[in-house]
């Protein structure tokens, strides 16, 4: 059974302080339907829950630290577009946060198909925002003015060899179709941090299959070590100046439109890395 939102709400008034239950309660819902959740399943009362979960890791186990998330705009459509890994994808959980709390938006990651499946977590999730990720979720969204956040990479991106750290694997196009078709910028994101949290020394595929997921991940450690994530805005790529919204239905012009986040994306990774330095954890 669906958790109530009034019990969300005082399991947020018991942990989040006043100051932090307010802010979210002043973010802007594009979508509410005037009670309380939006045609996807959001409500507000689950974004504080949600952060009650999240904080703890962003404030004090991964202390994530972020960078021009002024580039980030504060109204209208948009496409977060970032590399993807650890493993397990906590890197979305705190990227997600680092919106709520620093951009001061809500912001709409799609997941793989198979997530909202998942009992408990899948409802969860969308009570925080998630969508699942078929083309007509991301642009009835995108036409109400919201913020996308999009792992091109997919699964393959965290389950990837701890040898292809911080190299992208196969990048997907979907949100450069999704972007051109909106006239919406693309804001590249890099983490850096999540590749050596958990790194993988075997996956189960037949397992994976009968439980319903791509692949059962065999980690080197149980957990996720507490490495320092650092996450990267770039500069808002906008298609409306190169792309018509008919170029959407054009493959050449949306692999080239993609292969220009990428290439950002990668730009971003190997600077962060330079600024990072040696220092996993600090």
């Amino acid at each position: 059974m669906p958790m109530p939102p009034l019990l969300a709400r005082t399991i947020a008034q018991a942990r989040l302080d006043a100051e932090t239950l307010a802010y979210v309660d002043r973010l802007p819902m594009p979508g509410d339907a005037g009670h309380g959740y939006d045609a996807f399943g959001l409500h507000r009362d689950f974004v504080k829950l949600g952060l009650c979960a999240a904080k703890p890791l962003y404030d004090s186990y991964f202390r994530v630290q972020s960078f021009g998330n002024e580039k980030v705009p504060k109204t209208g459509p948009g496409v977060l577009a970032s590399n993807h890994s650890g493993t397990v994808p906590t890197d979305g959980m705190m990227l997600w946060a680092d919106v709520v709390l620093k951009v001061g938006r809500i912001p709409r990651p799609v997941a793989d198909h198979f997530v909202p499946t998942l009992p408990v977590v899948g409802t969860f999730f969308a009570r925080g925002g998630m969508v699942g990720g078929s083309r007509g979720n991301a642009r009835a969204l995108l036409g109400s003015g919201e913020l996308l956040m999009i792992f091109p990479e997919g699964t393959p991106g965290i389950g990837k060899h701890f040898r292809d750290r911080y190299k992208l694997q196969k990048w997907r196009v979907g949100h450069a179709e999704l972007a051109i078709r909106h006239g919406a910028p693309v804001i590249p994101v890099a983490f850096i941090g999540p590749e050596e949290q958990m790194p993988q020394i075997a996956r189960l595929d037949r397992l994976g299959k009968l439980l319903g997921l791509p692949y059962v991940p065999v980690p080197a450690t149980p957990l996720p070590m507490p490495v320092r994530y650092h996450i990267h805005y770039g500069d808002p790529i906008p298609t409306d100046r190169d792309y018509r919204p008919q170029d959407a239905d054009d493959p050449d012009a949306v692999a080239e439109a993609a292969a220009k986040v990428g290439e950002a994306v990668q730009a971003l990774i190997d600077a962060g890395l330079k600024q990072r330095g040696g220092r996993l954890f600090t």
